[in-house]
């Protein structure tokens, strides 16, 4: 194998390849990029065995074939070199040899043939906008479970019919629901996975990357996913399990609502939370006519109160939160105001964006805490 290629397109896909390739593993294959020439182009892939990356950048290929090369040491060295063409030659005992300018270099690699195939990709099953995806990613990926003990929380449920597209993700605490109206008349029937929180981490970096208003391919099998970017194919082993029963978990009865400036909102909860309890990260929300205080305190550190104005003349309520749980939704709308939605101390409260519009809604169920 022998090819000519562009610094800046090589670097520029390695870089898109770092997320997914194994840093420590038993398996010293999964640590490189296999890198195949044929036509006008080079094809990099990369796995991890539970997700895989698939780029194509163009090339001058001298001499077809494939070799191995390891990935972070490839990228870590052709980064630092000078915007020049690069060539690339694949030498009989899997070393690379590296020529650009008066650079010369070599790389031990390893064979292509115990490199792992990846799986063929199934039928289109619908084309969703890239733009959308990334956002609903955006508005739940926070709400994944950490614990690793509870797997089918490690990711998303997501959810394909033909006239929307619905993601959830919670960890037992919280709730993040998002759904878009979107038209897929492609799609023969209701279509459900679990999408792991690592491939929703490469698919925001993918839509980073890829041009506006692109459109990607999604398909499925029984055990993968498949998210083709058009010239760049994320695929990602799916979670096993059952989900919960999301439907059962939002509220259906919330009397009091209340309307907030989110930027207010956001600014106390972060000053108040400085002395909240740094494993609970608890504060007491207390809605009374008029106005909202916050409030937490720590025995050896201090308190805080900070209040702010709000159209309500219900009857007075306090809740404990779970401070960083409001601040996540905080951050990850836009707008100038959330509505919050609650019955009393001991059930859920819900966040929502100030207006959802007609094409999407998003909601946040929050557990109270005792404090």
């Amino acid at each position: 194998m022998e090819f000519t290629v562009n610094k800046t397109d090589l670097v520029r896909e390695l870089s898109l390849s770092q997320g997914v390739v194994e840093k420590k593993t038993t398996i010293p294959i999964l640590s490189n990029v296999l890198v195949e020439a044929s036509g006008e182009s080079i094809q990099l892939t990369a796995t991890d065995l539970e997700l895989g990356i698939r780029c194509v950048c163009p090339a001058k290929v001298h001499k077809p074939g494939s070799g191995t090369i390891p990935a972070k040491r490839l990228l870590d060295y052709v980064r630092l070199l000078p915007d020049a063409e690069l060539q690339i030659k694949m030498l009989d005992n899997q070393w690379a040899s590296l020529v650009c300018g008066r650079s010369r270099t070599r790389i031990a690699g390893m064979s292509r043939e115990s490199f792992p195939e990846l799986p063929a990709t199934p039928d289109l099953l619908a084309e969703i906008p890239a733009g959308i995806l990334s956002s609903m990613i955006a508005k739940t990926i926070f709400a994944i479970s950490a614990e690793e003990s509870r797997f089918t929380l490690n990711g998303a449920l997501l959810l394909l019919r033909s006239d929307a597209i619905v993601m959830v993700a919670t960890d037992g605490h919280r709730l993040a629901m998002v759904e878009v109206a979107v038209e897929m008349p492609g799609l023969a029937s209701q279509y459900r996975a679990l999408l792991p929180r690592k491939a929703m981490s490469e698919i925001l970096k993918l839509d980073l990357d890829a041009p506006k208003e692109s459109k990607i391919r999604f398909s499925g099998d029984e055990n993968h996913l498949f998210f083709d970017f058009g010239g760049r194919l994320l695929l990602s082993r799916k979670l096993t399990g059952n989900f919960p029963d999301f439907e059962r978990v939002l509220p259906k009865e919330v009397p009091h609502t209340l309307d907030i400036a989110r930027d207010d909102l956001r600014g106390s909860l972060e000053r108040v939370a400085q002395f909240s309890d740094e494993r609970s990260r608890a504060v007491r929300v207390k809605v009374a006519a008029g106005e909202v205080k916050i409030h937490s305190s720590l025995s050896d550190t201090g308190e805080s109160e900070e209040s702010m104005p709000v159209s309500y003349d219900g009857p007075a309520v306090e809740i404990g939160f779970n401070a960083q749980y409001l601040l996540d939704f905080l951050r990850a709308v836009n707008g100038n105001d959330v509505t919050l939605l609650f019955k009393d101390a001991n059930s859920a409260g819900e966040l929502r964006p100030g207006a959802d519009g007609a094409q999407q809604i998003y909601r946040y169920v929050v557990m109270p805490m005792r404090i």
